[in-house]
């Protein structure tokens, strides 16, 4: 059978090419995601059946974590007291900042609207589900990164909709409901505590297994890039500005993640994180949830600027998605290499500087 042994060899060529360049086969995957969502969109039932795989892969993913995690890691998670301040100063401090000078660009460049999403992007919490995906893909804190971006997502449930009423003309009227605390409970904690009950039968098959995890990790991931790009293309939110606008969006989103994460990279090895904690560090403060920021738009927001507001969310949050993949995945394969002592103390992942 000589044509097999043709393809894999291809294949190997392909793949080195790819790497050669900064790309890999999962990202490509996400790019066909991203078009797959633009030309084939998820509506009606179909819709409802996607949000629905969302919802039971996050907890299928918080479960095997939960698994996988021994009692002490997650408690060593909570305590890391100095990591969950600089994330959340990088998320509720430096992003609304950057939020507020990106509102001084001339109109001709960023429209008052547009002004006005960009600052909201910056109010939300961080991630939770991609965030620890990521973390785990690149060899961080896992137990650090649950903890983490547990903690933003419910401490944005309040701060967040008082931040929109202090800094957001015409958002006084703020309501916050409870709903959103009861989903972070059942979708993350719940999921996390069974893993945890269950581990000392399922924690041994899983790490013969890893496999497994890294199939749900990337498979959430993909599952919520289609699901949020495809409801902005239902909901016709990218024809609704110029390509102009469009394209100095892109680069004012790009320039906030840069900022971001070169901030956080600098300040988590200024202040002496090893090399685990800095990766979760900026990978946890580097992000925003588009499955907060979307229900809360349309509490604060009239219902014709919803979409207009929220344009610049969903365009960050493809981008987040895209540049931390290259970055987790580069991070987890040095992480995987042979290292000296010397390599160690410094820290090789943080070498990579972030795009921008």
């Amino acid at each position: 059978m000589p044509r097999p042994p043709r393809i894999r060899r291809a294949a190997r060529t392909l793949d080195r090419a790819l790497h050669r360049i900064g790309i890999d086969g999962y990202l490509l995957l996400l790019l066909a995601t991203v078009g797959l969502a633009t030309v084939l969109p998820a509506r009606g039932a179909a819709a409802d059946a996607v949000a629905a795989a969302v919802k039971i892969a996050v907890g299928l993913l918080f479960f095997l974590y939960g698994a996988r995690l021994s009692p002490a890691e997650a408690l060593a998670g909570a305590r890391n007291w100095r990591l969950h301040l600089l994330i959340i100063g990088c998320t509720f401090v430096l992003f609304p900042l950057l939020g507020e000078a990106a509102g001084l660009l001339p109109p001709a460049v960023l429209s008052p609207q547009l002004a006005g999403g960009v600052l909201f992007l910056t109010l939300l919490p961080s991630t939770v589900q991609s965030s620890i995906a990521f973390t785990s893909m690149a060899r961080g804190n896992v137990a650090a990164a649950i903890c983490a971006a547990t903690f933003s997502s419910l401490l944005g449930i309040v701060l967040t909709p008082l931040l929109a009423a202090w800094l957001l003309t015409g958002s006084s009227a703020v309501h916050v409901s409870g709903g959103q605390v009861l989903d972070v409970v059942l979708q993350l904690l719940v999921p996390f505590a069974a893993g945890q009950l269950l581990r000392p039968w399922m924690g041994p098959w899983i790490v013969r297994h890893r496999t497994v995890t890294r199939v749900v990790d990337r498979g959430s991931i993909l599952l919520i890039v289609y699901a949020a790009f495809g409801e902005g293309v239902v909901d016709g939110v990218w024809s609704r500005v110029t390509a102009g606008q469009l394209i100095w969006l892109v680069v004012i989103c790009a320039v906030l993640l840069a900022v971001v994460l070169a901030f956080s990279g600098a300040a988590s090895r200024r202040l002496g994180f090893d090399r685990a904690d800095r990766v979760t560090i900026r990978l946890c403060g580097s992000k925003k949830s588009l499955a907060n920021g979307l229900p809360l738009a349309t509490i604060l927001f009239p219902a014709p600027l919803v979409g207009i507001t929220v344009l610049p969310l969903m365009l960050f949050h493809q981008i987040q998605l895209m540049v931390c993949t290259v970055l987790a995945q580069r991070w987890g394969r040095q992480a995987e290499e042979p290292q000296g002592p010397e390599q160690l103390d410094r820290g090789r992942p943080d070498r990579e500087q972030p795009p921008g």
